[in-house]
């Protein structure tokens, strides 16, 4: 096993074809065959769907892509590392919450590219749990998360807290709710929430049940604007940061309950494996950045 063979192997998947795998890697196209034979026959695996158009990985193939992926990651990281000083290149991968709104990332992801141009940024979204078994599993080299008030971070992974944020519960005026309301006024009401996964969602199931009060979900979506309209219409109560709401088309639609004992708050943080190495500028960069509007003075 060789890493010519991992390249020709990704490049294959990425591209999903031999042409123009070799394209991208200025091969001919036998010599992508060859090593993607190769490799197929160091760890004794099909690992490519030869009878699909384009060409996708099997089973085994697609654990094959992750790892590869992972290794040909390290070695630019290697590099990088070890060459005389220059800009710096490669892949930045971040991952983000859903909550964080679009304004909150602007900024850091405009530094970043300002100040490392030659970075490729690959931004994906998920909940929290999920992100932070990315970092874990470097699949991921940082993430921007929230958690519920009073939960850590787990202690293998590096994290810088950026404070408290508010979160606002919303319903349409139709709704009826009193306001300020009581975690019993709100139990009588359906909820339009994120989908299943989302560790805020667990948090808030988790106040109502020690409450022995129901947590019904009426409606559940990953997106934050279909939320927000669904709460418009009435569908239940949902849940919005501040700047999310100020930006949201919905905002003048939806009412904000004030509760007297239920104070729903969560905490951001940045987290990434020890050591950062090559990555260290970029991820104090977006830090920096994220504090900052986060934090606006």
């Amino acid at each position: 096993m060789n890493i010519p063979d991992i390249q020709a192997f990704v490049a294959v998947v990425e591209t999903g074809s031999i042409v123009a795998a070799s394209t991208r890697l200025n091969l001919t196209q036998p010599a992508v065959t060859r090593r993607v034979q190769n490799l197929e026959s160091a760890v004794g695996k099909t690992l490519l769907d030869r009878h699909s158009k384009p060409l996708k990985p099997t089973t085994a193939g697609r654990s094959a892509y992750e790892h590869g992926r992972r290794v040909l990651h390290s070695i630019e990281n290697m590099k990088a590392e070890v060459s005389p000083e220059g800009e710096l290149s490669g892949e930045f991968r971040l991952g983000v919450m859903p909550y964080l709104s679009n304004a909150a990332l602007s900024l850091p992801i405009d530094r970043l590219r300002a100040e490392f141009p030659r970075l490729s940024l690959k931004v994906g979204s998920g909940w929290s749990p999920r992100l932070i078994e990315q970092v874990q599993r470097n699949e991921i080299d940082a993430a921007a998360i929230c958690l519920a008030e009073g939960i850590k971070p787990p202690d293998d992974l590096v994290s810088q807290s950026f404070g408290l944020q508010n979160v606002l519960l919303v319903a349409a005026p139709s709704l009826g709710i009193r306001s300020p309301a009581t975690l019993l006024d709100l139990s009588r009401h359906p909820w339009v929430m994120n989908e299943s996964g989302c560790g805020y969602r667990t948090f808030m199931r988790e106040t109502f049940d020690a409450a022995r009060l129901p947590f019904d979900i009426a409606v559940e979506t990953i997106s934050s604007d279909l939320r927000l309209s669904l709460v418009a219409r009435g569908m239940g109560i949902g849940i919005i940061t501040p700047s999310a709401l100020i930006e949201s088309q919905w905002r003048d639609a939806v009412t904000v309950i004030e509760t007297v004992d239920f104070h729903p708050k969560v905490e951001v943080w940045l987290l990434h494996r020890p050591p950062a190495g090559r990555l260290a500028d970029p991820i104090a960069r977006f830090g920096q950045a994220l504090s900052e509007a986060l934090n606006p003075v």
